[in-house]
């Protein structure tokens, strides 16, 4: 059986979803896009400022469900420009540090809202 999960702290489903579901011993996040939560907005500035606040949600919805980003096993992000892959990486590494999850990156045509990146993850659940 899964969990739902859902926590104000991260951006609300804009879609028929929701931001996180554990099974099997794992949390599986639907990607988190740079909405600011107490504002309902995208947040303003580049690529740098969108990868922060997508990984600030992600981070709020994996500690909903008891992890950290160091539980994480696999990231994908998704990106506009792949040519800010270097801006976007830069940012990812600060959040994680020197935790290494498997990663894959994609360049997309559109994003929802037209945001530049989103990010999703699966992570262990260690209890």
């Amino acid at each position: 059986m899964s969990k739902i999960i859902n926590t104000p702290e991260a951006a609300a489903a804009v879609g028929h979803y929701t931001q996180a579901r554990v099974a099997g011993g794992f949390v599986f996040t639907s990607g988190q896009i740079a909405i600011d939560p107490k504002t309902g907005a995208v947040v303003e500035g580049g690529v740098e400022d969108q990868t922060r606040q997508c990984l600030a949600n992600l981070g709020a919805v994996l500690a909903a469900a008891g992890c950290r980003p160091e539980d994480v096993v696999k990231a994908t992000i998704f990106v506009k420009d792949m040519g800010r892959f270097q801006d976007i990486n830069t940012v990812y590494a600060e959040f994680f540090g020197d935790h290494k999850p498997a990663r894959s990156c994609v360049e997309v045509a559109r994003l929802p809202k037209d945001v530049l990146v989103e990010i999703e993850c699966i992570a262990e659940v260690r209890r």
